[in-house]
């Protein structure tokens, strides 16, 4: 087996490197994010990025946070387009640092379409999601052959600019009814609707339902709650939980509310 390189990773000057930070744990940065990270010149960062991964920038490497985060105030989305291209064009050596993964609910997709159109070149590094890391916490598998053959990825975030045009908001009871069929729900930015996505998963799933949240995975604040689908809003109210976090649905889940009765660290049972 050949051994691994750590060699520096060179960027072109006058680039743009879309770079997924992974869920919070600097441990779970890839190898070339890393190196990505110590090469850029520019680096535009949002909120979830911590302050551990920023360290592995180079002195000399201007820092601009651009805060993105559903629910608070935030750079605008068009801004950020503006200063990577233009940063590009002075011939920096841009990185856009974002948490989890660019191309899972990043704007990874919407940001490269920008940059080429604007004639800069563009790559983008894949890091671990939020998704994969709340399910590691909890000690499950979102497809466990045993109860689901799917996973199904949503934000509970509604856009607030869309089109005429774009695509229709989250349709809750569809999604139950995939959840219902043996798909497991994993999403993203839902503890603001959490009373809508109840309501809406309640129409086509039993109130039994097993659903976990897992709040700032793979951090050292990381909390865990399992309760029941109809007890989710008044779980979430009655343990504080906030974003960012992750909301999963489906029978991939169940067991934890037995494993709630030994308490492991962070675990919060809810009836």
């Amino acid at each position: 087996m050949p051994a691994l390189s750590f060699a520096p990773l060179t960027l072109p000057a006058g680039s743009v490197t879309l770079v997924g930070a992974g869920p919070g744990d600097p441990e779970l940065l890839t190898l070339k994010a890393l190196r990505a990270i110590r090469a850029a010149s520019v680096l535009l960062v949002d909120d979830l990025v911590g302050p551990e991964i920023l360290r592995r920038a180079r002195k000399s490497a201007r820092i601009v946070r651009v805060g993105k985060r559903g629910g608070c105030r935030s750079t605008p989305q068009a801004l950020i387009e503006k200063m990577m291209i233009a940063q590009a064009r002075a011939g920096e050596r841009v990185v856009r640092l974002k948490g989890g993964d660019p191309l899972v609910f990043g704007r990874g997709g919407e940001e490269a379409e920008r940059l080429r159109a604007a004639g800069v070149r563009v790559e983008v590094l894949n890091g671990i999601s939020a998704g994969f890391a709340a399910a590691n916490a909890l000690g499950i598998a979102l497809t466990h052959r045993a109860h689901a053959h799917g996973v199904v990825f949503v934000t509970g975030h509604a856009r607030s600019d869309a089109a005429d045009d774009a695509p229709a908001g989250v349709h809750w009871p569809t999604l139950g009814a995939a959840a219902a069929h043996g798909l497991t729900l994993v999403i993203y930015m839902g503890v603001a609707q959490a009373a809508a996505l109840q309501a809406g998963l309640l129409e086509t799933l039993a109130p039994a339902t097993p659903v976990a949240v897992v709040q700032h995975a793979s951090l050292p604040s990381e909390r865990r709650l399992a309760c029941r689908l109809d007890a989710l809003v008044a779980s979430l109210r009655r343990e504080e939980f906030g974003s960012p976090a992750i909301i999963i649905v489906g029978n991939v889940v169940q067991g934890l509310q037995a494993l709630t009765d030994h308490r492991p660290s962070g675990l919060e049972a809810a009836a």
